[in-house]
C-alpha cells in the first residue's frame, strides 16, 4: 500500500510503497524505516514514524499521511504527482545510536522535510 506524506500546507512530498523505504516523487531514496525509527541511508537517525506522522527529534510533526491520528489540525491535501522511476537504493551504513524518544506533541515542527531528510 502506498503511503503518501504531506507537509503542513498539504503538499505531497514523498511516499513509502514497501513499508520500509521513503522516496521523493522524483524517485530519489530519502530514508528508511526501522520499526518506528527513521534513518538516512548513511545511518543517521532522522526522527520517528508514529501514528502516521513523521516526527522530528523534538517530537513535533513534520509530515502527515492518511494514517495520521492525533497531532495538529490537518490542511486540505493537494493532488499527488506521478511517480518517476526509482533510483537504486544506496547501501545502508551502520546506524547511529538511537536518541531517547521525546514526548510527542500536537505541534507542527519548524523543520522542513528537506531539513529532516538531509
Amino acid at each position: 500500500m502506498d503511503v503518501v506524506y504531506y507537509d503542513k500546507k498539504g503538499k505531497p512530498l514523498c511516499y513509502c510503497d514497501d513499508g520500509t523505504h521513503i522516496f521523493s516523487f522524483d524517485g530519489k531514496p530519502l530514508a528508511y524505516i526501522n520499526d518506528e525509527d527513521i534513518y538516512s541511508f548513511p545511518g543517521r537517525h532522522l526522527g520517528w514514524l508514529k501514528d502516521g506522522w513523521i516526527r522530528d527529534h523534538q517530537g513535533q510533526c513534520v509530515l502527515f499521511s492518511e494514517l495520521s491520528r492525533g497531532g495538529p489540525g490537518l490542511p486540505g491535501k493537494m493532488g499527488v504527482p506521478g511517480k518517476s522511476g526509482k533510483f537504486g537504493l544506496p547501501g545502508k551504513g551502520g546506524r547511529d545510536g538511537r536518541p531517547s524518544q521525546p514526548g510527542f506533541n500536537n505541534n507542527w515542527s519548524s523543520a522542513t522535510w528537506q531539513e529532516l531528510f538531509r
